[in-house]
């Protein structure tokens, strides 16, 4: 679907081309509100894994969590579309908290309180300057990580949350025992937003697919409110206006934690590089260049070490985003800076952070449940590029079996030094590190003498 009255084709195609205003301004607003169910969750699900999420004294501190998050998705989305020297790619890319890194974040701060937060911050600054001077080689870099090494990694990602979902949708995991916990209410609640969502997914066409999770939430929301599952309680208390403060929860370089933050940097970066080609071919019909590339991982990795300054959560590009510019059929980079100034805006406002916050864990866990859903199926999508001859399936198959085993039985090393353990446990890294590693090593192709003892009978892969 293309965008009428907006300005000629070639305009469209143009990066640097500003449509009338009226018509800009929403368009931005779109990008924002296609990305923000997204942007907000993960600090949700840090504060909740920590312990100062939903229904406890630290909420204060998971609002802040939530107005930085926005903020600096919005910052980093400026200096992504507007540039400042070699930083930024100068293109309509969005910026939002990652995914990603979650499955890493969660066994660092599990339990901890909001104490844990001053080593995750020490690992998204260390980790970020990492990321951003990846910008440095990532074209060299490229070849060690083909389809098969993201795609399983995806995976992965998702794998690892999926827990996370169901634990939401039954009442959350301070519920864990009690008799409230997976209640028919709370399920209810969930199925409602998972109901909605699909509907509109697959049944609406334009904004309302786009934003299918936004509204599903706010159906569950209205359902929760009718059944007394909500609390203002925090709104009243919260400001109108709020900057943003250096080193919130302090800083603390942990081994862990910067190591991890480093991997996962890689991971990013690679990412970025498929958003970036994805805008480019879908918007301008035209490959990335290498400097738009550079720009884009440089400005990813700067933009997430600021963010860890005040407390936010790593920085990525946001992959909807670009099917929303392929469906709009507008490339205009200062679309989306509006869109940045809006989430600027409602960062600065504690209130903003406050009325997410009143959104039962519930609700959030029927979006998650669809949310990290599609994470997995985003990685099986990579992983259909993927030729599976005998070679690549014992690579994925010794990865995946060690990477979510590890997940699944973390006893299994708790010999391990601390450091190690935590991220053994994550089952992200071992099978990244493995994918990576023997994707490398093994020759290619391999033989069927050299496979069939392990395929189990299932050998009639070529």
């Amino acid at each position: 679907m293309q965008m009428t009255g907006l300005g000629t084709e070639a305009q469209l195609r143009d990066p640097n081309y500003t449509p009338p205003i009226a018509k800009a301004i929403p368009l931005g607003v779109q990008h924002v509100l296609a990305m923000f169910v997204s942007n907000v969750t993960p600090a949700i699900i840090i504060a909740g894994a920590a312990g100062f999420g939903f229904g406890t004294p630290g909420v204060i501190d998971l609002i802040y969590m939530i107005q930085m998050s926005m903020l600096f998705a919005g910052l980093a989305t400026l200096i992504q579309t507007v540039g400042m020297g070699p930083v930024g790619a100068r293109l309509p890319i969005v910026q939002g908290t990652s995914f990603a890194f979650l499955p890493i974040m969660i066994p660092l701060a599990a339990g901890k309180g909001v104490e844990a937060m001053a080593a995750l911050m020490g690992g998204v600054i260390v980790g970020g300057l990492f990321h951003a001077s990846l910008g440095l080689v990532i074209g060299r870099i490229r070849y060690a990580l083909p389809p098969l090494v993201t795609g399983l990694v995806v995976v992965m990602i998702g794998l690892a949350l999926v827990k996370v979902g169901i634990q939401y949708a039954a009442g959350g995991v301070p519920a864990i025992g009690t008799p409230e916990y997976g209640s028919l209410q709370n399920w209810s609640v969930a199925l409602v937003v998972v109901v909605v969502t699909l509907g509109l997914k697959f049944f609406t066409h334009g904004m309302w697919s786009i934003a299918a999770i936004l509204i599903g939430l706010l159906a569950g929301y209205a359902v929760a409110f009718a059944l007394g599952m909500v609390s203002f309680a925090n709104v009243g208390r919260a400001g109108w206006f709020m900057l943003p403060n250096p080193f919130h929860f302090g800083v603390e370089f942990n081994a862990a934690a910067i190591i991890g933050f480093c991997l996962m940097g890689v991971i990013s970066a690679i990412e970025t590089v498929g958003d970036v080609s994805g805008i480019c071919k879908g918007g301008a019909g035209r490959e990335a260049t290498t400097k738009e590339i550079e720009g884009a991982t440089f400005a990813d990795g700067l933009g997430t070490a600021v963010a860890g300054v005040f407390g936010a959560l790593p920085n990525t590009s946001f992959s909807q985003n670009v099917g929303l510019i392929a469906m709009t059929g507008v490339m205009s980079r200062h679309v989306v800076s509006f869109g940045a100034v809006f989430l600027i805006l409602c960062g600065l406002i504690p209130k903003v952070g406050a009325v997410i916050s009143t959104v039962p864990i519930q609700v959030l866990g029927g979006g998650v449940i669809v949310m990290f859903g599609m994470v997995v199926a985003a990685g099986v999508s990579m992983l259909s590029e993927v030729e599976w001859n005998r070679r690549n399936m014992v690579i994925f198959a010794v990865s995946l079996s060690i990477g979510l085993g590890l997940q699944l039985e973390p006893g299994a090393v708790q010999h391990l030094p601390e450091t190690a353990r935590v991220l053994m446990t994550s089952g992200l890294l071992p099978a990244a590190f493995l994918a990576v590693a023997l994707n490398l090593i093994l020759p290619d192709p391999l033989g069927e003498d050299q496979t069939e003892e392990i395929s189990g009978g299932m050998k009639g892969s070529k």
